[in-house]
């Protein structure tokens, strides 16, 4: 069990929080006055009093909200509880759904100090019911028993889409087949073709969010703008190659270019990463081929038993 030693709000984004006595958390919302309140999955950041402890030991002195955080928490590893942990909070329940962050700009912590604990050490929630916190409350691991449902992404890689030149018609497409199969999609990227902003995209998708599947969709052709399959092989850590060949051998009874799609299929963490192509009916045919089989490969990513013998 742990404790709430601080809460922490700011009403303009970009500026420090400041602790207050109480707060209203809403139910997928956030922190009632907040500047980060809002229906996404980031409603309510927490941070670990321990690492705040040892950041200001080397000399940082910063107070509670510096780092940007609503909950200041004692007692809980918070950076080891995986994606899907639900905390109770006084009389509030929060979820977990994304631990640690990118920094896009460095702060005046890290100008300081040379190193900031928020983008590895924080952790954020949605709230799945509101309540009042306040400082001393208990913050209890509420053990669920039924598995949380599957997590997807999809990321369209378009130059023109991602300028707004063109409307995304697969990235929503293999979404709704998603949805209807009963995936949660947690996030959809139109992307433009840029290797470095999809690596960095996989990798916060699967290494913060921890979702089970992202599909791509577009840039696995011949074209010299053509890299989603090189930055999904630059984040593999073990290649699934046998999904990929069977969407080209399915895809090739269709038509003969099937030859030329570069697609891959790899496994990062316990996310499974699929290359789609960029038409909404390509897209289609090649989801026929492997949509059922997903639910028994995501559950052995998870480390569910399963018998693979037919």
């Amino acid at each position: 069990m742990g404790t709430i030693i601080a809460v922490c709000i700011s009403k303009t984004r970009g500026t420090q929080k400041q602790a207050c006595a109480s707060a209203q958390l809403i139910a997928d919302w956030g922190i009632q006055g907040d500047a980060h309140a809002g229906c996404w999955h980031r409603q309510v950041s927490l941070l670990a009093a321990e690492e705040i402890d040892a950041f200001n030991a080397q000399g940082a002195g910063v107070q509670p909200g510096a780092f940007g955080e609503n909950l200041i928490v004692r007692g809980i590893g918070l950076r080891t509880l995986p994606v899907g942990t639900r905390l109770r909070c006084g009389s509030a329940l929060l979820e977990l759904t994304q631990i640690g962050k990118e920094c896009h700009t460095h702060c005046a912590i890290y100008q300081k100090m040379g190193d900031c604990i928020m983008p590895r050490e924080g952790v954020f929630a949605r709230v799945l019911t509101g309540g009042a916190v306040q400082p001393g409350d208990a913050v209890d691991i509420v053990l669920c028993t039924a598995p949380l449902p599957l997590q997807a992404a999809v990321i369209t890689l378009s130059d023109r889409c991602a300028a707004g030149e063109r409307t995304d018609h697969s990235g929503p497409a293999v979404a709704a087949r998603l949805a209807d199969a009963g995936f949660t999609v947690a996030a959809q990227h139109i992307l433009p073709d840029d290797r470095a902003a999809l690596e960095r995209t996989l990798i916060d998708l699967c290494d913060r969010r921890q979702l089970d599947l992202i599909l791509t969709t577009g840039g696995t052709g011949f074209a010299p703008r053509d890299i989603t399959p090189e930055a999904t092989r630059a984040v593999a850590e073990r290649e699934a190659p046998g999904i990929a060949e069977a969407i080209r051998a399915a895809s090739m009874r269709i038509t003969p270019r099937a030859m030329l799609s570069r697609a891959v299929s790899v496994i990062r963490g316990k996310t499974l990463i699929i290359n789609l192509p960029g038409s909404p009916k390509a897209c289609q045919e090649s989801m026929d081929v492997f949509l059922d089989q997903l639910p028994h490969a995501l559950e052995l990513l998870r480390g569910i038993p399963q018998d693979c013998g037919r």
